[in-house]
């Protein structure tokens, strides 16, 4: 999957938890918040990997 399309899938992750929170629903948005949370320390985890750099 292309970094693009995996951060604009986090996002809307994270927005779909925003709603979520907003609407009273949280237990789920918590749910979608720590998706967010995850994917995109994988995502930049991935990212650094990728160049070579540890730091």
């Amino acid at each position: 999957m292309n970094d693009l399309y995996k951060d604009i899938l986090t996002g809307l992750v994270f927005m779909v938890g925003l709603l979520g929170f907003l609407s009273g629903e949280f237990i789920i948005s918590s749910a979608l918040f720590a998706t967010a949370a995850i994917a995109s320390n994988v995502n930049v985890n991935s990212k650094r990997g990728k160049t070579g750099s540890i730091a």
